[in-house]
């Protein structure tokens, strides 16, 4: 059975036993990595290693994915839209409608948005967009400038996701959304494969460095799609030495942290985060098997922790905004503080492990890059 270690203190975690941590799922496609080198612009991010914070948190070395710029955009978000819109217009063509006019439509805290409007630009579709409330006036430009029609919501992300399916229902539209639930799964599942090209970078990368595989991943969650891409990468390898997966979620919205305590998907009323692509209630419908059975542990931070994270990154030169920041919370909120000792221990973390931390957005010194809706 999951443990769930509660105290007075925080930070708010979950963790399981190592004896139940066998769990192995099938892998991404293999086609994913080849259709994006093929696309314009596509170069692997960087993996940037961060000595001092190894340093100062006791472990062999610290690694940051680096998704400042990922073809051409602010966050990581392109790689699943554009394998996804790519395998969805192909099921229309072999469906004889590959003439017909298409209009995606999606809802968005920002990042995800603007990719799938970019990519309707580029293959020459319209694109709608729906945006909650509290998204910042220069990332709803930034998607307008795609040429998408930008709707704007009262709501929060879920009754947002809620209109732009409702809207999609109708011939010549076709929804692109990062979350699925029951009846709306395939986009989803492409989407998620579509992120393994950052994982099989990580790998590469950390094999030019001489650093092996990694003891842990440190993943910033909103509805999880990220983190299953994370969990199906490395639940998936052959045997070998295991790699610890840790989600991080904000205190205002910790749907996957509540849903492991419960052992089954819940919704939690969301509150106001700097963490705007992080602030999801639900967890999508066909990440949750993954996360359930294929993290280690999760944990929530608060946003002056997140800030403090997007500070430092910044001094060493790494653009990251609050969302892709979170990772280097979380690794800290884990290692740091009371209870440290057992959460250090639950994820087998000692002075030689190598760690990598999923920064998911640029800097937020540009507004149009705030969110991440990992």
């Amino acid at each position: 059975m999951p443990v769930y270690v509660s105290s007075t203190a925080e930070p708010p975690w979950f963790t399981r036993p190592a004896a139940v941590r066998a769990w192995t799922c099938a892998p991404a496609p293999t086609e994913v990595r080849d259709f994006h080198a093929a696309l314009s612009g596509y170069a692997p991010t960087p993996l940037t290693e961060l000595p001092s914070v190894a340093a100062e948190l006791g472990v062999g070395r610290v690694f940051v994915k680096d998704e400042s710029c990922r073809l051409g955009l602010p966050a990581f978000k392109a790689l699943g839209v554009s394998w996804a819109v790519h395998r969805a217009l192909a099921a229309r063509a072999a469906r004889g409608d590959a003439t017909a006019p298409v209009t995606l439509v999606s809802a968005t805290d920002g990042n995800h948005g603007r990719a799938v409007a970019r990519t309707a630009r580029l293959l020459g579709h319209r694109a709608r967009i729906f945006v909650p409330r509290g998204v910042h006036p220069e990332a709803v430009a930034a998607i307008a400038a795609e040429g998408a029609e930008v709707s704007q919501v009262a709501g929060a992300y879920d009754e947002t996701v809620r209109q732009a399916a409702e809207t999609a229902a109708v011939p010549g539209a076709l929804l692109v959304q990062d979350t699925a639930w029951p009846g709306y799964e395939q986009i989803p599942g492409w989407i998620v494969e579509g992120y393994s090209t950052l994982c099989a970078e990580v790998d590469e990368q950390l094999a030019a460095a001489g650093a092996g595989t990694p003891g842990l991943i440190a993943i910033p969650v909103g509805v999880g799609s990220l983190a299953q891409a994370v969990v199906t990468h490395y639940r998936s390898r052959p045997a070998g030495p295991p790699t610890a997966l840790l989600s991080v979620e904000p205190t205002a919205a910790p749907c996957v942290l509540e849903s492991l305590m419960r052992g089954e998907p819940v919704g939690v009323t969301t509150g106001e985060t700097i963490m705007a692509g992080l602030n999801c209630g639900t967890p999508s419908s066909i990440a949750w098997p993954h996360l359930r059975d294929g993290l280690d542990a999760a944990i929530a931070i608060p946003d002056a922790a997140s800030a403090r994270a997007a500070g430092d990154l910044a001094r060493f030169g790494i653009s990251s905004g609050p969302c892709g920041a979170a990772s280097l919370a979380g690794l800290r909120a884990a290692l740091t503080g009371d209870g440290a000792d057992g959460r250090r221990a639950a994820l087998n973390l000692g002075p030689s492990s190598t760690v990598v931390l999923l920064s998911t957005e640029g800097s937020t010194a540009n507004p149009a890059t705030t969110t991440a809706d990992s």
